[in-house]
């Protein structure tokens, strides 16, 4: 396998995701600078990055936000198959431009305690979404007025925890 270390310029597909061993992965999609000279549907080029910096990791978790520009350097592993993502280990990290901050106008997300609710008041549905505060799946309750109830029956089975 090849390695090169290089620099590459790219936007954040997704939110950064933490890995083993306190590391954090995430994806870049890069274009070259020519891009009036592509094809309208040529495919984008996805690196995969992984970091064990601590700093990294820590500003990628808590600053980065999916359409964030960013300038990663480091190891670049090319892939042993044609087709699969190139790999970058990242040991420097520098921010070109920083993502919109979306505006939550038709979600709102409500906490109840241990649990949060999404409502979504551009849908065609009554349905609300219901969480544990740490993201767990608790279900759907038919309206809003049906929250408490379904709140209520997830504490009986699972014991009072959320």
């Amino acid at each position: 396998m090849d390695t090169t270390h290089c620099a590459v310029d790219g936007w954040v597909d997704a939110i950064p995701v933490p890995g083993p061993r306190d590391t954090v992965s995430f994806d870049l999609v890069v274009r070259t600078a020519d891009i009036d000279a592509l094809d309208d549907d040529a495919p984008d080029t996805v690196v995969t990055c992984t970091s064990g910096d601590p700093r990294i990791v820590h500003e990628l978790l808590n600053g980065i936000q999916p359409g964030t520009l960013l300038r990663a350097t480091g190891t670049l592993l090319q892939p042993p198959t044609p087709g699969e993502p190139a790999r970058l280990t990242v040991d420097a990290l520098e921010v070109l431009d920083t993502a919109l901050v979306p505006v939550l106008r038709e979600l709102v997300l409500d906490r109840y305690g241990d649990y949060v609710v999404i409502f979504d008041f551009d849908a065609d549905r009554d349905q609300v979404p219901v969480f544990t505060a740490h993201g767990a799946w608790v279900g759907l309750a038919d309206n809003p007025d049906a929250i408490a109830h379904l709140l209520d029956i997830h504490e009986r089975v699972n014991g009072g925890d959320a």
